[in-house]
């Protein structure tokens, strides 16, 4: 087997172990099997490679044989598996035993089940290599990498860990609402409040100059005391500003907040304005453009507040964006119980990316890993994928949610 003389499957190497005991994790398991190589050339050997031993070594050890020898030899302390292996502690004690090597002390515990998503190496080895997701850093899973490159700090993630604690009662599911209170916790400490606006709709003020430009200052923390000069960010607002497209009707209703034809609103950290007039594309359905007088004096207190990205001189448009929006990777709660029918559960809309976002211009100096508040928006975190003059952000989390409080 060692030097490539019997073909795979052909034979393998197994542990004289107990046939008769009920525990089937003592019949005499395997500890080495033949592995040939995936693509067979002419060039190359017919059996995979061992990582170090290269094309002299093409036997493989079973997880049975390996984990406790490897466990061993670098004097683990103790070997901390999930529910599913508490019958292979047999098999792993009597392996160490046979060959006289150090026994580890073995623990197990439930694993850890999270709604929405797979936590199994198999099934998410699956969705990576088959491209349901783009890669073992998708920002949609929860693998380390994943969460990292969503923004996910690993002291929100040790929090988490810490409140749902250790058990051996297995099946239970958690929600990842409370993942996200913890991020939330955190990100609402450390991440400064910027302004973006995900779908622009033009806003023209028609009583300001077309080459005037006010700074206005803006809170980068929400506690922020005035005479803390680096607790704002200078915003630039224009003659022409941008609103989100959702802050815009043309009916009002008693329980609306947002912009309608003759109504009031705030823009955050400026003034309030007022719709005076709608000018539609020539379908006569498509909104164009909006025509709003500011009131500078702020006399006007209306109770809607939107969030909003100007000009930064006359002409200039704001810097463009692209903004990832992630949702839940499958519709169902559990897809580990779905068997055969699992990936027919793969959510088609978990992301979304939104091309052409307009924020402010202090963002234009953000590198990756950078995490923001986006005012009414979320948290945000500088995707890896951002290119100079194009950034891309990820949503590691939404502003609220039922199970813990938001952002301010």
């Amino acid at each position: 087997m060692r030097r490539g003389k019997i073909e795979e499957g052909k034979a393998t190497l197994r542990m004289e172990q107990d046939m008769q005991n009920d525990n089937c994790n003592m019949y005499d398991l395997i500890a080495y099997r033949i592995k040939a190589s995936e693509k067979q050339t002419l060039s190359c050997c017919r059996f995979t490679p061992h990582p170090h031993a290269g094309d002299k070594w093409c036997i493989y050890p079973s997880y049975d044989f390996a984990h406790c020898t490897v466990d061993s030899l670098e004097n683990i302390t103790h070997s901390l598996c999930t529910l599913e292996f508490e019958t292979r502690r047999a098999s792993y004690y009597w392996l160490l035993h046979s060959l006289g090597l150090y026994m580890p002390y073995v623990w197990e515990y439930s694993r850890l089940n999270i709604a929405n998503t797979v936590m199994s190496k198999r099934k998410l080895n699956y969705i990576v290599t088959n491209n349901h997701v783009d890669g073992w850093d998708d920002p949609r899973l929860l693998t380390l990498a994943g969460l990292r490159r969503r923004g996910v700090t690993p002291t929100a993630i040790n929090a988490f860990v810490r409140g749902i604690g250790i058990t051996r009662s297995d099946g239970s599911m958690i929600h990842v609402s409370r993942l996200e209170h913890h991020i939330r916790e955190e990100l609402n400490k450390t991440a400064p409040r910027t302004m973006v606006v995900l779908n622009p709709l033009k806003v023209i003020i028609t009583n300001l100059e077309s080459d005037k430009v006010l700074e206005l200052d803006g809170k980068r923390w929400p506690d922020a005391q005035n005479d803390d000069p680096s607790a704002f960010s200078k915003v630039p607002f224009s003659r022409v500003v941008y609103i989100d497209q959702s802050d815009f009707r043309m009916k009002d209703s008693k329980d609306y907040y947002g912009f309608v034809p003759g109504k009031s609103v705030l823009l955050r950290y400026g003034f309030p304005i007022k719709c005076t007039n709608v000018v539609f594309a020539d379908d006569n359905e498509t909104i164009r453009e909006i025509h709003a007088e500011y009131d500078p004096e702020k006399k006007t207190k209306p109770k809607g507040v939107l969030h909003w990205v100007a000009e930064s001189s006359p002409g200039k448009e704001p810097i463009k964006v692209e903004v990832w929006l992630f949702e839940k990777l499958f519709n169902s709660k559990n897809p580990a119980e779905l068997n055969d029918d699992w990936l027919s559960h793969i959510n088609p809309n978990s992301k979304v990316v939104v091309s052409d976002a307009y924020a402010v211009s202090i963002l234009k100096d953000a590198v990756v890993g950078d995490r923001f508040q986006f005012e009414r928006l979320g948290y945000f975190a500088v995707d890896k994928d951002s290119e100079p003059g194009k950034l891309v952000f990820n949503r590691t989390v939404t502003l609220r949610d039922s199970y813990g409080k938001g952002g301010k």
